[in-house]
């Protein structure tokens, strides 16, 4: 992949302790990803890096906002992000071999030779982690829905005919519904 600069840190220059790094997030960074599921993206992503002997600590802070649409009615959504991620970077030998053998998503290993850090990608992967996986409609102070209501009706209509028509390929299988206890 083709790192830019702006998301690499030269960790080699740096005393062994704490960093702390920023970066503003909009659209265009994720332009070479592909499309989103979300547009309008401000993310604040503070990278604070504590270097040691032979290893570095990163927790990522992920704040701002987003617009989506409800995986309901289709309503645009803003949404706040908010969320922390901790990666342990180790430095190795064979750093291709431990990776692979390496089960825990949070430990990354990369060569003793290496002098820089690519924060490109999980930048990426921690933005988008920030999102809900579902995102609704919100419920006002009474307790109802926020969803489109034209929209709901549709769905419960569609909802309705599908329970009404019954689909002969399942017709069969009822009767072997009490033998499954």
């Amino acid at each position: 992949m083709n790192y830019r600069r702006e998301y690499e840190i030269a960790f080699v220059g740096l005393k062994p302790g704490e960093h702390t790094f920023q970066y503003q997030i909009e659209d265009k960074f994720f332009a070479n990803y592909g499309p989103q599921d979300f547009t309008n993206c401000h993310a604040d992503v503070k990278v604070l890096l504590d270097k040691s002997n032979g290893f570095m600590m990163l927790k990522f802070d992920v704040g701002g906002t987003a617009d989506v649409n409800c995986d309901r009615c289709g309503n645009p959504l803003h949404l706040q992000l908010w969320d922390e991620f901790k990666i342990i970077v180790k430095l190795v030998d064979e750093p291709e071999q431990m990776n692979e053998q390496e089960e825990d998503p949070d430990v990354y290993y990369i060569s003793k030779g290496e002098s820089h850090l690519h924060l490109e990608d999980w930048i990426f992967e921690f933005v988008n982690l920030s999102i809900p996986v579902q995102k609704m409609c919100g419920e006002d102070e009474e307790g109802n829905s926020q969803c489109n209501p034209e929209v709901l009706e549709k769905l419960r209509k569609m909802e309705e005919e599908v329970k009404k028509a019954e689909n002969p390929v399942w017709k069969g299988l009822d009767k072997f519904k009490g033998n499954l206890e």
